[in-house]
């Protein structure tokens, strides 16, 4: 049985961070994240099923075998040790949550930034993912989404060979939002341990309006704004987004960049 391609990095004796990347992404999307963390903590990244060096696996993407998957890349470099963060980037944040809600033994704190709560009446069809939702051909739903989320001109000039490596993505895109569509992928009053929303000062309403209900949702959570970001923040503002994990991880999560947490709920 193939395994999913994964690395740790930093020192062996460091706090655990594992980070997960979102559809349509692979580990190296959060390689400058976690350049920015293993001085302070022991980092593991992997490949998602489906997607770059495990586009090969069994192609099964509901959240049970997400969890599964997470599951056993620490148990290959983290045996017997808990996770002290998980952090999740736009769908990896679903997955890092509904890790925390069945493994809340292993994991001692959660970050996500930008995770999509698409299974709620108010989150808009016409996000990228519900837009390529609608393609017919897996390969043309990729297409759709990566036009959508870096342009027109930037996919044009990848090589043929990359462009045909994300569009063999696209089975691996639609399962998982297909099956985040049709049901919640976590309980939040199950999801004990202190969670921090992110979201970037640049968020689409829609982002900026899911972070902050997920951190009202969730029994121990905060919000947290990234001053200058996007949807893409952990790859454009890494640094940034570092010092929020770090931040979390040594339990000063609590303030917002430039405003504070109360500011942020007093504002809602």
């Amino acid at each position: 049985m193939p395994e999913l391609w994964s690395e740790a990095a930093g020192p062996p004796d460091a706090p655990i961070v594992v980070l997960v990347h979102g559809s349509m992404d692979r580990s190296a999307g959060l390689l400058r994240l976690s350049r920015r963390l293993d001085g302070d903590a022991r980092v593991i990244r992997y490949d998602r099923r489906g997607y770059g060096r495990s586009v090969d696996m069994d192609p099964r993407f509901d959240m049970a075998t997400q969890v599964d998957d997470l599951r056993r890349v620490l148990d290959r470099h983290a045996p017997g040790r808990p996770v002290a963060l998980a952090f999740g980037h736009s769908y990896g944040g679903n997955v890092a949550m509904a890790f925390a809600e069945r493994h809340a033994s292993r994991v001692g704190r959660v970050v996500v930034y930008e995770t999509p709560l698409s299974w709620l009446d108010w989150w808009p069809g016409n996000s990228a993912g519900g837009a390529a939702l609608g393609a017919a051909d897996p390969g043309d739903a990729a297409e759709a989404f990566m036009r959508r989320l870096v342009g027109d001109r930037v996919w044009e000039q990848l090589p043929a060979a990359r462009r045909a490596e994300r569009r063999a993505e696209g089975p691996a895109m639609l399962g998982e939002l297909a099956d985040l569509r049709r049901q919640p992928p976590w309980r939040a009053e199950r999801v004990t341990v202190p969670v921090l929303a992110l979201h970037g000062e640049l968020a689409r309403p829609h982002h900026h309006r899911a972070m902050r209900y997920l951190a009202d949702l969730v029994p121990d959570g905060r919000a947290r704004e990234v001053p200058g970001a996007g949807h893409a923040g952990p790859h454009t503002h890494p640094s940034d987004v570092a010092a929020c994990v770090v931040d979390h991880l040594t339990g000063r999560g609590g303030e917002a960049a430039g405003s504070g947490a109360a500011e942020e709920k007093a504002g809602e």
